[in-house]
């Protein structure tokens, strides 16, 4: 990261002054965006049609909780004239419903994870990246896996190795980047266990904490299957239970042993609670009926905000990550087609990014988003540096006080520690029947 000069005192507002995503602006850009589909004659009178018939444009996007946000909603309808509906649901049903309702939806808002699930089913269409204006300076780890040339790949679902396709009409993945792409990356981090340092009573630093005695009946562990599995992994293998050739790709002897271990520590009454959801982890955390579980670093956030300690905490075997982004249903074509390319490329424009840093994710493409951050949010968000002023969160609230630290430290600490990411393995359905008996047991 580039040195930053840290403002004193407050926080800034997030600067209006670098969108370009003025009205006028965008039907300017329309034109060149769209430069193929008007030589082709699909379109005539390119960009008047599109200024009298934008605002009569609906896209319905669906995808999780944690970035199907109204304020992005509520800014496309502002910026870009056309209308977006939003529906959040759960991992799983997001996974579902991409197959079995393509109709139901324009823009998919998916995990990497779920597009390896997704995309050979044939439901979604591959983007141009040339249409896509600041694709190359999307993070590396979307197109190469590596953040820095001297990383090391990260086990598991890898958003590189279901990034690409080799043609429009392509539903299996490329080896190698192509200018075909399944997803154009929005939002990402490096996820870890959440601890409350006023209850634990001690210093924790690795993954098998969340499996001491110490904790039983007060830990929690996140109850998505495919996510769920992968933070067992690193449990397991940090205390010594299980060696993985993979853990985002195990075996079925592997997924046996991992979920022998869950159950066993089930049984011995480890586990307060299973949670699905943003608000069911805040709460268990909150009330203190669980002091270490499985997180994200937003609702470790929303702990803090109600004036309870709480921990996004480093650990010593590195961070399980995830990625995902926005991908374009096969049935989309002509203006509403246009109107999704324009929408994916303001969400890469800059003002989304900032939104998305404000809450402890990480954006895309962190040029863009830096210029709608003062250089205080960007230190703290991005470079650890101490907060020189108060952290304010997206919609104006105080998140930190000024002198405080990310936890985890700067956007190249947290990502250059990913050991492994959100994963679909060969043995998926094994693995899921075999999570659900540990649920039951």
């Amino acid at each position: 990261m580039t040195e930053m000069i840290n403002k004193p005192e407050t926080v800034q507002s997030a600067p209006e002054a670098p969108t370009a995503w003025s009205r006028r602006t965008l039907l300017k850009g329309a034109a060149a965006a769209a430069g193929t589909v008007i030589g082709s004659g699909a379109i005539t009178g390119f960009p008047t049609i599109w200024a009298q018939n934008i605002k009569d444009v609906t896209l319905r996007q669906f995808g999780t909780g944690v970035s199907n946000l109204n304020a992005v909603a509520d800014k496309v309808k502002e910026d870009l004239g056309f209308t977006l509906q939003m529906t959040a649901l759960d991992s799983d049903a997001v996974s579902q419903r991409a197959v079995t309702q393509p109709k139901s939806y324009d823009i998919a808002d998916i995990e990497y994870w779920i597009c390896k699930k997704v995309f050979p089913a044939g439901v979604m269409q591959p983007m141009d990246t040339t249409r896509i204006t600041n694709f190359d300076k999307i993070v590396p780890i979307f197109t190469s896996g590596k953040l820095t040339p001297d990383s090391k790949i990260a086990q598991g679902t890898a958003p590189h190795t279901v990034g690409f396709v080799a043609s429009q009409d392509a539903t299996t993945f490329a080896t190698k980047q192509t200018s075909w792409v399944t997803l154009i990356p929005t939002i990402y981090n490096a996820d870890t266990l959440g601890v409350r340092p006023d209850l634990v009573g001690r210093p924790i630093t690795s993954w098998g904490d969340l499996f001491d005695p110490a904790f039983k009946g007060k830990a929690s562990i996140l109850n998505i299957p495919s996510i769920g599995i992968m933070d067992a992994a690193m449990v397991c293998e940090a205390l010594g239970k299980v060696t993985y050739g993979d853990k985002g790709n195990m075996t079925k002897e592997e997924i046996d042993k991992t979920i022998a271990a869950l159950i066993e520590a089930k049984k011995a009454g480890q586990f307060r609670a299973f949670w699905k959801s943003f608000d069911e982890s805040v709460n268990l955390m909150a009330s203190g009926e669980v002091v270490i579980q499985s997180m994200w670093s937003p609702a470790v956030a929303a702990v803090r905000a109600k004036g309870i300690p709480c921990v996004f905490q480093p650990l010593k075997e590195g961070y399980r990550a995830w990625g995902g982004g926005l991908g374009l249903a096969k049935h989309l074509t002509g203006l509403e087609l246009d109107a999704a390319y324009e929408y994916i490329n303001w969400y890469l424009s800059g003002w989304v990014g900032a939104y998305l840093n404000r809450q402890g994710y990480y954006s895309a493409v962190l040029d863009t988003a830096r210029k709608f951050m003062s250089d205080d949010e960007w230190g703290y968000w991005m470079e650890g540096k101490p907060a020189q002023g108060d952290i304010l969160s997206p919609d104006g609230k105080v998140m930190e006080k000024a002198g405080a630290v990310r936890d985890g430290g700067s956007f190249a600490d947290r990502m250059g520690k990913v050991a492994c990411w959100n994963s679909v393995m060969d043995e998926d359905r094994y693995m899921v029947r075999k999570w659900n008996e540990f649920i039951a047991a």
